[in-house]
């Protein structure tokens, strides 16, 4: 390695939705501080949105495509999924990711490595840059380019989407999103977007200059083993896995709400006095950023429901809205996070003791 540079390592982390200008600005100054450049990679193994519409390896070529000779040999790009309830937990994955490559390279203990975070602080979804105290922040000025967001409301809007010009993404990204725009995933993108869209507009409170917050409930259901799912027949999320509910009715109890939803999406054959009995834990799940369909904040109910080896797991049937519905093993569950919807699968993991893995 070189002794030129203060540091041996420089970490910038992103979500790269998809990579922008400002984003080649922090690799850039990463590679002039350091060695060697980790970027890490968030929102990892997610189901495709209009939030977090690129997969881990599409968001890899884009980094990629912005590097240069033998940039790409300094560059390592490693994937880290999210932990929305528990920072800690995220934390604790990027630091082993950073120290596992830093030991795949053999120059030097990562204990003793001299590490910078370069970032940019921008706004609120910059405080993670305050979390890794133990690595010097190397700040990088802001870009004068358009932001993550304001490329995704122009690319997934066939209407608008000319106003995005090649001008306003480095080459890389540029060429990428021209090609995905053909794909089968980019027309599923704009129909969710259109719907989103459609959503916020019609459930906006007139004349108020406050957003509507809403309240809803989402059913865990354990049976022997198994995790109760429905598929998603509509947007958003179509196609995507989610656990039975939805939302509070102005008269309702917010578990009497979740049993209703969970008795009328999944035709769970379980009389309500049984589930009531079965309700074994609940929790609010506030992240402000939790649904595309804005401010939304669920509660959750686990229900844990006593086995009959003689009859089999309890029978359900998925009602019309949903496009199908089953029990699936707990295990087969924890492997599927890019199938779940919105952040279901940490609600779930919540329930079940923290099995699952980002």
């Amino acid at each position: 390695m070189h002794n030129t540079r203060k540091f041996q390592y420089a970490i910038v982390i992103g979500r790269f939705q998809p990579v922008h200008f400002g984003h080649q600005r922090l690799i850039e100054e990463g590679l002039r501080a350091a060695d060697r450049v980790i970027v890490v990679v968030g929102s990892d193994r997610k189901p495709r949105s209009v939030k977090d519409p690129f997969t881990f390896d599409e968001r890899e070529r884009m980094v990629r495509a912005c590097l240069r000779g033998t940039e790409q040999m300094r560059v390592s790009v490693v994937g880290v999924g999210d932990s929305p309830y528990n920072d800690q937990l995220w934390i604790a994955s990027i630091q082993s990711a950073v120290e596992r490559l830093i030991q795949q390279d053999g120059h030097v203990p990562a204990a003793q490595a001299k590490v910078a975070l370069v970032g940019h602080l921008k706004d609120s979804s910059s405080y993670y840059l305050k979390l890794f105290p133990h690595w010097e922040f190397v700040g990088q000025h802001s870009v004068e380019s358009l932001n993550a967001t304001d490329v995704r409301s122009l690319y997934f809007d066939p209407e608008n989407r000319g106003q995005l010009a090649r001008a306003d993404l480095p080459d890389g990204t540029a060429a990428f999103l021209d090609k995905f725009t053909g794909t089968a995933d980019y027309a599923e993108l704009c129909d969710e977007r259109a719907f989103l869209v459609d959503y916020r507009d019609k459930y906006r409170y007139a004349g108020s200059s406050f957003p509507p917050i809403y309240t809803t409930v989402d059913a865990i259901v354990v049976e022997a083993g198994h995790i109760l799912l429905v598929q998603r027949k509509f947007h958003p999320g179509k196609g995507t896995w989610a656990l039975p509910g939805g939302f509070v009715g102005q008269h309702e109890r917010l578990q009497d709400a979740a049993i209703r939803e969970l008795k009328e999406e999944t035709r769970l054959k379980v009389p309500v006095p049984v589930l009531n009995g079965s309700m074994k834990a609940s929790h609010v799940f506030d992240a402000p950023d939790r649904s595309q369909r804005g401010r939304t904040i669920t509660h959750g109910f686990f229900f844990e429901l006593a086995h009959n080896q003689w009859t089999g797991l309890s029978d359900v049937r998925a009602d019309d809205d949903a496009a199908a519905v089953r029990w699936v093993p707990i295990a087969e569950f924890l492997g599927m996070p890019d199938r779940i919807y919105e952040d279901h699968y940490f609600i779930a993991n919540h329930f079940l003791g923290g099995l699952g893995k980002n």
